[in-house]
């Protein structure tokens, strides 16, 4: 039998970056998987904080030439990748000069929520599934975690339905907890999102252009839903209610059986 493919989509892990418990969750977790037997890859954007001389970053240059849709532009992906020593995982890291080689990661130096965050996380997505194209590496489940990685079921149920790599991929989204009290230009939120023939009827969970707008779509697309129990907060709850014939509540970040199990059902094995 083949092995299970498992995509992990996330802000975050450690050692690069950690600066909340999704960078543990996304290091342990597929750590464990491949334990297990299963093939894993890690997609992070590259923020401007995460070293690359001394994480050993190099540039994927047979992945290079790829431009990623933003509205009416066309930006530049550059791909990264370095692994886990310890681990044995390989790491790859979305990156565009406009949008993360900045000191800082989601804040300015006095605190202030970037107003292009809605960009970043939309080049990030949209960057992490043509990486996969270009490895031409079809995962069996695509796990997502939190806001900045919403936006992936969203694409794979619609612009990648049929696409190669991706028609036989489902979707888990984890939201975490790490909300922010933002609300984004709503025209140019829905604008940059769109791909290809995406049809703007499918974007209305994001009208609210805030941050249970991203959490909600991510809910709204993925084929199932993991709530964990360090993500309890109303926020959240508010919005998985909507979802709860799909959804699994208060699941431990441990739960490495859970985890394995629910990868294998929704890949049917």
């Amino acid at each position: 039998m083949a092995k299970l493919r498992i995509l992990y989509v996330s802000s975050e892990v450690d050692p690069f970056l950690n600066t909340s418990k999704i960078a543990n969750f996304v290091r342990n977790l597929p750590t464990a998987m491949q334990e297990r037997g299963m093939e894993i890859r890690i997609l992070v954007p590259r923020f401007g904080s995460i070293n690359e001389r001394k994480n050993r970053l190099h540039e994927v240059v047979r992945l290079s030439g790829i431009t990623i849709p933003m509205g009416e532009d066309e930006k530049p992906l550059t791909i990264k990748v370095a692994s886990i020593p310890a681990a044995k995982l390989q790491v790859y890291f979305i990156d565009n000069e406009d949008y993360y080689q900045r000191k800082y990661v989601l804040t300015d130096k006095d605190g202030a929520f970037y107003s292009d965050n809605h960009e970043r996380a939309i080049f990030f997505c949209k960057g992490a599934l043509e990486t996969v194209v270009k490895l031409g590496w079809a995962p069996d489940v695509i796990h997502c975690n939190d806001w900045m990685s919403s936006l992936v079921p969203l694409y794979i149920s619609t612009h990648y339905r049929n696409h190669p790599i991706y028609k036989d991929s489902k979707t888990l989204f984890s939201p975490h907890n790490s909300e922010f009290d933002f609300t984004f230009s709503s025209d140019d939120l829905i604008e940059k999102v769109k791909i290809g023939d995406l049809d703007e009827a499918n974007l209305g969970s994001l009208s609210a252009s805030n941050y249970e707008a991203f959490i909600k779509i991510g809910a709204e697309y993925a084929d199932k839903v993991v709530s964990l129990v360090n993500a309890d907060n109303s926020r959240i709850q508010s919005i998985i209610d909507e979802f709860q014939d799909k959804t699994y509540q208060n699941i431990a970040e441990n739960d490495l059986d859970f985890f394995e199990k629910t990868y294998m059902e929704l890949a049917g094995n």
